[in-house]
């Protein structure tokens, strides 16, 4: 959930990109995240320079770069740390078997796609993806 949530986060501030600060309750209603949570959250984006953020009752939040400057990997490597499917990945000496396991290098090629895939899509990209489905939404009265 936690990537989930700091991923909406981000692309509804990139909504509002240039537009000024965003207050916290403003995200949490918009994008159903309980608001205690989505200020951790915050906090965490803006001490990785993702999020600037003001305080007070004026104070919010913003992007701290343009939108397309801004990947997937990067917000969900910040609140998750490295994508890794299996703890050998990251640490060798968690498992005996590594030396000639056959399915580590599987899990390799796993890594490698989930975080090319992340890497290519931009805030921009998803800020783009939401404004088209919503033009294209039929609203029945």
């Amino acid at each position: 959930m936690k990537a989930d949530y700091a991923v909406r986060a981000v692309v509804d501030l990139g909504h509002r990109y240039g537009q000024g600060l965003v207050q916290s309750a403003e995200i949490a209603r918009r994008q159903y995240i309980p608001e205690a949570y989505l200020d951790q959250l915050l906090t965490a984006l803006r001490k990785a320079g993702i999020v600037r953020s003001t305080r007070g009752p004026q104070g919010g939040h913003a992007l701290a770069h343009p939108p397309d400057q801004i990947t997937m990997e990067l917000v969900v490597s910040t609140l998750e740390g490295p994508f890794t499917p299996v703890a050998c990945m990251e640490n060798v000496d968690f498992c005996a078997l590594v030396p000639g396991c056959g399915q580590r290098e599987v899990w390799h090629e796993v890594q490698a796609a989930v975080n090319s895939i992340l890497s290519r899509h931009s805030i921009a990209d998803l800020v783009a993806r939401e404004k088209e489905r919503r033009e294209r939404i039929v609203y029945y009265i």
